[in-house]
């Protein structure tokens, strides 16, 4: 139960993540910044990633 609760602390980051992501892209998209606006998509992709990843149940997890 231990380790469950540490997997729900991480992806709880990962949505913070991927929320500042999506702050980032949109910051690129209205400055102009190309590059800014990618690194802001990865980091929606990967906080996304991340999230579904660590609340995916796992074989050692109780029902």
């Amino acid at each position: 139960m231990v380790r469950a609760e540490h997997r729900i602390v991480l992806a709880a980051i990962a949505v913070f993540f991927a929320l500042g992501g999506i702050a980032t892209a949109i910051h690129g998209v209205l400055s102009g910044a190309d590059s800014v606006t990618r690194y802001g998509a990865a980091a929606i992709v990967a906080g996304v990633a991340c999230f579904v990843m660590l609340l995916n149940p796992t074989a050692n997890d109780d029902a």
